[in-house]
């Protein structure tokens, strides 16, 4: 196996054709087996037919249905289609291609097919958007996935002293950390916990809802929703890891609390330029510094933030010990007493993990909303369940979820289907691996589509149409089980934060509907994703929030 690995790619000028395809194919399939047998525990039989199915081109209808694995030509990437290096420049720093990568995606798969490579500055990327294809790439990783280019967040952290954390590490250090982490928030059981925590703050996004409809002339419309659900995910997060409140919800939030809302929204202001670094030389910062400066700052007022909130938890635990009291907590006092991670790695964690959950609650809380307002049949199936499942008044906690379907349904089709947040994720292969019939290289950076997937028609019925149903029919049609929609990933690099995330989104959801009937405000014309990074709102998204004790059996 070893010597496979090793095998050079040079040794494509060394052999005739022929000879090359038959030591390719045994290549990929010696490969696959081996990330499959060891990281999966697949049977002998389900690896060779996932290994059949590796070689076989990506449109996968020939004439003549026997040809064998071994006559299947295998294509260099010279051959793959794609968008040249001139094209992808205008495209993407002349047309604001940053801000429609999710366009991009779909424009590229019907010019170019379901994998097709580009090339920003000296980095080759290539995309798959096949559904199968996503699902051969991800079932065939090892024990510890490498994302794609994060360049940039090694080196501010190399420049400034700090650790990486569960996005940014790789490896070995990536693995240690997950096994802390993975015991205290992966199962949904170890979640439920935190269900009073969340509920308080949902108690406070009611009251923050009615406040702000209070202060229009309409008495129902709240201006754009995202800054409202921002502050919620912000809030909601910041309880379970920082074990506190930030008092985002407040008429008056506090001065730190907004600092780090500034550092937020500078971090995802510089996204153009630094998450895409390698396709900027960094011989350009001194002519351009200020994108560089940005990010810098973002992050240090990020990690500014959460080390005052880890310290101030540290300082509590000592004091509490040194009175001879029982230290009892959630999430952060349990890495702060264990130290299964040192401090600066406790820093970095925590940073990045309240990093990563706000955006993803905010932007599909502010989406869903949009979509109960403009499917007003749609809510009411939801509200009806809810009323049925729960009975007036009760307030919902985890152990309810489960029978809310449509619920869940919501948020499905919502994140994972209409506005996925990340529209694509990235790996490193780690081996040579032949995908859709296309030798790529170890160390080639590959783009998943997932937006795209999501959008086919052939993985999900009428695609384009909002169906939060669909999730719970689970028709053989709706294909609502497979990889053309994996918002959070797959395998052991899946977002070890998405049990927090549904739960404060199920949350919300459910006693939103509960209490509004939400509507499309006047205000509001239609609004189109853009992305900024992640997928978010175009504009604006201003929605009316109707009491429902003010609605009478007709209008309901």
């Amino acid at each position: 196996m070893a010597m496979l690995r090793r095998f050079p790619i040079t040794c494509w000028k060394n052999f005739q054709v022929g000879l090359l395809n038959e030591q390719l194919v045994f290549l990929s399939r010696s490969l696959h087996k081996s990330a499959a047998s060891e990281a999966l525990e697949i049977p002998a039989t389900a690896e060779e037919a996932m290994s059949g199915r590796l070689v076989q081109p990506a449109a996968a209808e020939t004439d003549d249905k026997q040809s064998t694995v071994s006559e299947t030509r295998i294509k260099s990437l010279t051959e793959m289609p794609g968008p040249n290096t001139l094209s992808n420049l205008i495209e993407f720093f002349w047309r604001d291609g940053f801000g429609r990568i999710h366009e991009i995606q779909l424009e590229h798969t019907k010019k170019y097919g379901k994998i097709f490579k580009s090339r920003f500055g000296p980095q080759l990327v290539v995309s798959i958007a096949d559904r199968d294809l996503v699902a051969e790439v991800l079932r065939a990783e090892g024990v510890a996935p490498q994302r794609a280019n994060m360049e940039s967040w090694h080196e501010y952290r190399d420049m400034r002293g700090r650790a990486t954390g569960l996005i940014s590490a790789e490896g070995e250090e990536w693995l240690q950390m997950r096994s802390v982490l993975r015991q205290l928030i992966m199962r949904p059981r170890d979640v439920a916990v935190f269900s009073d925590d969340v509920n308080k703050v949902v108690d406070d996004l009611i009251k923050r809802v009615d406040c702000l409809r209070g202060q229009q002339s309409d008495g129902t419309s709240v201006m754009n929703v995202n800054d409202l659900f921002f502050k919620y995910a912000m809030e909601g997060v910041a309880a379970i890891l920082y074990e506190c409140r930030l008092g985002c919800l407040e008429n008056n939030v506090p001065q730190k609390t907004q600092d780090y809302i500034a550092a937020l929204n500078l971090m995802f202001s510089s996204f153009k330029t630094t998450m895409y670094a390698g396709a900027i030389p960094k011989w350009l910062r001194p002519i351009i510094p200020k994108p560089w400066e940005e990010f810098c700052a973002s992050w240090d007022g990020l990690f500014k933030f959460s080390i005052i909130h880890v310290d101030n938890r540290f300082a509590e635990i000592k004091a509490q010990l040194q009175r001879g009291e029982e230290v009892k907590g959630g999430l952060l006092t349990h890495m702060l007493t264990t130290m299964e991670m040192s401090l600066e790695e406790i820093y970095a964690n925590v940073t990045e993990m309240l990093l990563a959950g706000v955006d993803t609650t905010s932007f599909t809380l502010s989406w869903a909303c949009y979509l109960l307002a403009q499917h007003p049949d749609v809510q009411e199936q939801i509200y009806a369940e809810v009323t049925q499942t729960l009975g007036p008044g009760t307030v919902p906690t985890a152990d309810n979820v489960p029978r809310l379907p449509l619920i869940r349904g919501l948020v499905k089709e919502t994140l994972s289907r209409l506005f996925p947040v990340l529209p694509g994720n990235g790996r490193i292969t780690q081996d040579d691996l032949v995908v859709g019939g296309y030798f790529i290289p170890k160390g080639t950076q590959l783009a998943l589509c997932h937006y795209s997937t999501s959008m086919d028609n052939e993985n999900f019925a009428s695609a384009s149409e909002f169906q939060p149903d669909r999730w719970v029919r689970k028709e053989a049609t709706d294909r609502v089980d497979n990889f053309g929609s994996i918002p959070f990933g797959y395998g052991i690099r899946s977002c070890i934060g998405r049990r927090i995330a549904e739960l404060e989104m199920h949350l919300a959801l459910t006693r939103l509907i509960q209490h509004f009937r939400i509507g499309v405000s006047p205000l509001t014309t239609e609004v189109k994703a853009k992305t900024h990074g992640l997928l978010c709102p175009g504009a604006p998204i201003n929605l009316q929030f109707i009491g429902r004790e003010n609605l009478t059996d007709s209008s309901l």
